[in-house]
């Protein structure tokens, strides 16, 4: 379960980071899952903040699970 959460961590993490770059440099084929949901138009700066959140949340989930043994 540890090595999931952390798998799933990297990827949130990765897109994440990917969608910043892209809606900082302006490119509008830009990569990743934020510029494939078109409900997410408009709106791709804060849920790339929340996928970088959420990674690190998965990140310390894992390592909860990691100390408590499991």
């Amino acid at each position: 379960m540890k090595q999931f959460l952390e798998l799933l961590g990297v990827i949130a993490l990765v897109q994440g980071v990917g969608g910043l770059v892209s809606a900082a440099s302006g490119r509008s084929g830009g990569w990743g899952l934020v510029r494939l949901l078109d409900f997410l138009d408009g709106y791709e700066i804060y849920a790339s903040v929340t996928l970088i959140v959420l990674s690190l949340a998965l990140f310390a989930a894992a390592e909860s699970r990691k100390k408590s043994g499991g």
